[in-house]
């Protein structure tokens, strides 16, 4: 089945949010919503994911799942206010037990902060499936750029979260705790395996050198073909050298500590305070 996919793009992060619909039906499911964030301030905003709400109950749409390919480290998820508007499940990979238990440790979470995922209403492993209506997805553990990433295949498509960016720009970093170029190289591998006509769509698109306008759906062959760092047979070796030293000259995104904190908890707030206010940590040092 070839499933509608409809794009939200939020510029101020570079981050793809994906509606995924079955083709002949109402059922629908959002891939890595965006709650958008100022930083400077401490203040939060609804725009980006009012915008994919307003998409939903425009076309009559009923939302089941809100996915998440991973713990991201550039942008917060509006998973729980999705949900309180809309309803729907919340996924994310099983292994989100490793990146809690990572991060709880190094933000010095206190007990309260539970480190099993029970903050998700789904924990996908390896080989899993979901419905989407009449519409099935099927779950591959892809890590690499985290312990936790996955690429969900709903039909003909592959949402492949920061695991493959468009061709022209290649793959995401590795270098987070947990991170591994070597096991991300064989999770690509498993990607490229799908059929060359399966549709890729990517996290997230930066404007590769050459190129002045977004991009973020392309596909398995062309993966395959002119994928920058892992395409026309570049071998698990070159590529462990290349992102490796690729990633010890970038800089740390710039939402990261919000985000990990916040998107290890289904993108629920740290628990208030006793004068009702949440709070971040910064750990000096610590990344």
């Amino acid at each position: 089945m070839q499933p509608f996919v409809q794009a939200f793009f939020d510029e101020a992060t570079n981050t793809l949010t994906y509606l995924v619909q079955e083709p002949e039906g109402r059922a629908c499911a959002v891939i890595d919503s965006v709650l958008d964030f100022d930083y400077a301030s401490g203040r939060t905003d609804t725009r980006s994911a009012d915008a994919v709400i307003a998409h939903i109950r425009d076309h009559g749409l009923d939302l089941q799942w809100i996915l998440e390919t991973h713990v991201h480290a550039d942008h917060l998820s509006a998973a729980p206010y999705i949900q309180e508007h809309l309803g729907g499940k919340i996924g994310i990979g099983d292994r989100i037990t490793v990146v809690q238990e990572t991060f709880g440790k190094i933000f010095n979470e206190g007990t309260r902060f539970q480190r099993d995922g029970s903050q998700f209403d789904r924990l996908f492993g390896e080989g899993d499936s979901l419905m989407i209506g009449q519409l099935r997805g099927d779950v591959m553990h892809t890590p690499g750029h985290t312990p936790a990433c996955l690429t969900y295949v709903i039909g003909d498509a592959a949402f492949v979260g920061d695991t493959l960016f468009m061709p022209d720009f290649g793959t995401a970093r590795c270098d987070f705790p947990g991170g591994s170029a070597a096991v991300m190289y064989d999770s690509v591998q498993r990607i490229l395996a799908l059929p060359d006509d399966t549709r890729i769509f990517v996290g997230h698109d930066y404007k590769a050198p050459g190129r002045d306008t977004y991009a973020w759906e392309t596909t398995v062959g062309a993966q395959k073909a002119r994928n920058v760092h892992v395409g026309a047979g570049r071998s698990r070796d070159e590529f462990v050298a290349m992102r490796q030293a690729r990633d010890a000259t970038l800089a740390m995104p710039r939402l990261i500590i919000p985000s990990l904190q916040i998107n290890m908890r289904a993108g629920q707030m740290p628990e208030p305070e006793d004068n009702g206010t949440s709070y971040l940590k910064v750990p000096i040092n610590g990344l």
